[in-house]
């Protein structure tokens, strides 16, 4: 996708290709032009040591470490480049830094714009690792979290600020519940009490334009749909200005954050499927809601698509599409043991943690599900992923594992 001009200000701004549709996006772009000579793929760029021609230009070098002038193998070379110019684009913004894991995309903003004596906002719907590393390290270090309602508006919100509140923590939907938060509003109170607001929209890649809405900060775990293909780890943070921009690298690099270059090779081959993956797996997937959503085993479909869901006014407002993941809830006379039969006796859904690969996936959440402000959901829940395969096939082993519960 190149990598975007600057502006006055010196932040990073779009060029028109950005104008052009997702697919012409992914697969054109962070590789070499069609008109050059060459492989198709850009190639793989491993490394650690990295030479300078003076210990002059070394020093000079180093004090632009974080402008993509190479200096050590943690600050990223050209494979790293590549795909943070991909997803950036992607999501709307102008800078990006690849991390690790998802989970270090959630923890490296936090503590970027977190410290002793700081307060934070966070969904009660987030994700648990992040909800964990707020109750147990953040807290240890002296940083306080309060946990709200992700449906609340912002008049609702408001009571709860403080002095000291720094970031404001988003989630839309939220994991394992799939609630829709008003993040247009929430995003604008933030700005308006001169906090940070971060939102994790790795289930609204793409379908959510978060800086159009008035984030700062976006999250992906580019484990999902980006890698696509279930064997990669690898998050990213991206932002629209270059003062976050440098709070968020330098935090990483201060960490020691880095991810392997092979893996950003699989992401940025991932990429290029991802718009046919994301627009199959999102008619499946309501395809099999839909089907769910009839049967009388069934209580709910948590899937924001759905016109009978609550947060469905505000996805239809927000989003221009869905991802393939979303909540079944049972009736209340089903107990745990009942419904975990009814998983193990699926024979196309795996039993695993993560989702957007291409294969189907079957997760009781109860167990997962921590909430302190929410009231609990009124039956037992089941996560589904919807992968590539035949909808046909994956309704008629859903029927079968259904047949399973009593009557």
């Amino acid at each position: 996708m190149g990598v975007p001009p600057r502006n006055a200000e010196g932040d990073r701004v779009m060029d028109d290709t950005t104008q052009r549709g997702l697919a012409t996006r992914l697969t054109h772009g962070s590789r070499p032009s069609v008109r050059s000579h060459g492989f198709v793929n850009p190639p793989v760029h491993r490394g650690s040591t990295v030479l300078h021609p003076s210990c002059e230009a070394r020093v000079a070098n180093g004090k632009r470490r974080f402008e993509r002038v190479m200096t050590y193998g943690t600050q990223g070379g050209p494979t790293h480049y590549a795909l943070e110019d991909m997803v950036a684009g992607i999501e709307g913004g102008t800078h990006c830094t690849i991390l690790g894991t998802g989970l270090a995309a959630v923890a490296v903003p936090l503590l970027a714009f977190l410290k002793a004596g700081d307060h934070c906002l966070m969904p009660d719907s987030a994700y648990g690792p992040a909800r964990s590393l707020a109750e147990g390290m953040l807290a240890g270090w002296g940083v306080e979290t309060t946990f709200y309602d992700p449906t609340t508006t912002a008049e609702a919100l408001a009571p709860l600020w403080r002095a000291n509140t720094r970031v404001l923590y988003l989630e839309s939907p939220g994991s394992h519940t799939f609630e829709v938060q008003d993040v247009p509003a929430l995003c604008a109170l933030a700005r308006a009490r001169g906090a940070v607001s971060m939102i994790d929209n790795t289930w609204g890649i793409h379908h959510f334009q978060p800086f159009a809405k008035g984030c700062d900060i976006s999250i992906q775990a580019l484990t999902k749909y980006v890698g696509g293909h279930s064997d990669i780890l690898l998050g990213s943070v991206t932002v629209a200005t270059e003062a976050h921009h440098l709070a968020i690298r330098g935090a990483a690099s201060a960490m020691g954050h880095y991810a392997s270059p092979d893996d950003c090779w699989l992401a940025l081959r991932g990429a290029r499927t991802m718009a046919v993956r994301l627009a199959h797996q999102e008619e499946a997937g309501l395809t099999v809601a839909r089907w769910l959503q009839a049967r009388p085993e069934v209580h709910s479909v948590l899937h924001p698509a759905l016109p009978e869901d609550p947060g469905h006014a505000i996805w239809k407002r927000d989003f221009t599409g869905a991802c393939s993941l979303f909540g079944v809830v049972f009736q209340p006379r089903y107990t745990q043991a009942e419904v975990f039969r009814f998983v193990d006796g699926l024979k196309l859904f795996g039993i695993g943690a993560s989702w957007g690969g291409y294969e189907s996936l079957a997760l009781p959440t109860n167990v997962a599900v921590t909430r302190s402000v929410m009231p609990p959901l009124p039956g037992q829940t089941v996560r589904l992923h919807i992968g590539l395969e035949e909808v046909a096939d994956l309704i008629a082993d859903l029927e079968q594992g259904l047949a399973l519960l009593p009557r």
